[in-house]
């Protein structure tokens, strides 16, 4: 299911804000393993991913239960250099483009 980035252009003729979808090409998927612990996979996403304890430990839980979860959803240059740092940390985690992007 692809992600929507959602962006507001003001028309200079009037009022009506105009709502654009702008779809983000690629996803970061992160893969459940027996190796890593929640604690481990959390801290990872809060670092190399700049999420929230809260949305860390939420995505923890769907890659846990799902088998793979995309943690993050961007273009391919921004994606890359986190997903090495996952890997490098030895949580399987891969880019994979995003349906219809």
């Amino acid at each position: 299911m692809p992600s929507w980035n959602n962006q507001i252009e003001y028309s200079e003729k009037s009022d009506v804000a105009i709502l654009e979808s702008t779809s983000l090409p690629f996803s970061l998927i992160v893969w459940n393993d027996e190796v890593n612990t929640f604690d481990w996979v959390i801290r990872t996403l809060v670092e190399v991913c700049d999420h929230s304890e809260e949305q860390a430990e939420q995505c923890a839980m769907l890659i846990h239960f799902k088998g793979k979860y995309a943690v993050k959803n961007g273009d391919y240059d921004t994606l890359k250099p986190m997903c090495n740092s996952i890997t490098e940390r030895g949580i399987g985690a891969t880019i994979e483009e995003t349906v219809g992007g």
